[in-house]
């Protein structure tokens, strides 16, 4: 069924190419029409009567290109009102900009509202923002994209420059693993983020540069909850492991290992057979890894 209805679509499933940079892209360009298939589509017929003509083409449009309408539509209430042709041309532009078709489902899926963005004044400065601040070359586009959608709904001027001027003060200064691997760092509120996690890892103890230290180290130290992550681990890590802030400090990926999956089971083992192991190496190894540690006593002893 999934492979009839991808069929209908009027998007290719070959590549797009992507626009040279000396030749702009007309952003008013709009891309064929897809009623047509829409309407010859069997289960158009078969729609609900109650609902109306215009939907009826927005829901097939949506269940043809993988994206379950009904989640849609309640997560972007404003898609009820949008024109079809709205909804192609941003569609259309997404492509120009290197996106797959086949990158969509999960794109939109992600975040419905993109299909009711501007494109002038929403979407391209995004991509404007890629070039200009992250250097990001526009073959790559679909690369950050597809790391984070949630860039395509996030406001250029009122969270992503600030974000990234925060972070760069703070001494992310290589672009690249910005944009394509910690880009959510840029959706992430300064205020009401990124700032209380800092100052959460300065009340346990660090001084401010020790905190950055731990942070730059490992950035996903931003995106774990202070309540459901960080509280809970530094507890175990305190009153079950018994160890010191200075082994955080300089294993912060600590915070990023299941306290319940990982944590907990290996120091409980490691207690039983009256072991120890560095911090890193007990969560890091595979369980092959740890399996073997354990049940060879001098090879942890020569770690």
């Amino acid at each position: 069924m999934s492979a009839a209805l991808s069929s209908s679509l009027y998007i290719s499933p070959k590549k797009p190419s992507c626009p040279q940079q000396s030749q702009p892209t007309n952003l008013s360009t709009k891309p064929t029409s897809i009623k047509t298939n829409l309407h010859s589509h069997p289960l158009f017929s078969v729609a609900d009567q109650a609902v109306t003509f215009q939907m009826k083409e927005k829901i097939l449009c949506l269940e043809l290109m993988g994206i379950e309408s009904g989640k849609a539509l309640s997560l972007n209430p404003f898609l009820r009102s949008a024109s079809l042709d709205s909804i192609e041309s941003v569609l259309h532009f997404l492509q120009s900009r290197g996106i797959y078709p086949n990158d969509l489902p999960r794109i939109l899926g992600m975040c419905p509202t993109i299909l009711t963005s501007d494109i002038r004044t929403e979407l391209n400065p995004v991509f404007m923002f890629l070039s200009n601040d992250l250097n990001v070359p526009e073959n790559s586009y679909r690369r950050v994209i597809k790391k984070c959608p949630r860039l395509l709904i996030s406001s250029v001027e009122d969270q992503l420059k600030p974000a990234l001027f925060y972070l760069r003060r703070l001494g992310f200064d290589d672009l690249d693993a910005l944009a394509y691997q910690d880009p959510i760092l840029l959706v992430s509120s300064v205020e009401h983020t990124l700032i209380p996690k800092l100052r959460f890892l300065e009340s346990i103890g660090y001084k401010r540069s020790e905190a950055i230290g731990m942070i730059l180290r490992c950035p996903a130290l931003f995106t774990f909850s202070i309540e459901n992550n960080f509280k809970p681990k530094l507890d175990y890590f305190m009153s079950g492991i018994k160890g010191k802030l200075e082994n955080l400090k300089e294993f912060p990926q600590y915070f990023a290992f299941s306290l319940e999956k990982r944590i907990k089971p290996r120091h409980i083992e490691l207690m039983e057979r009256g072991l120890e192991l560095p911090l890193s190496l007990m969560l890091k190894s595979t369980d092959e890894e740890f399996e073997q540690l354990i049940t060879n006593p001098s090879s942890v002893a020569n770690v």
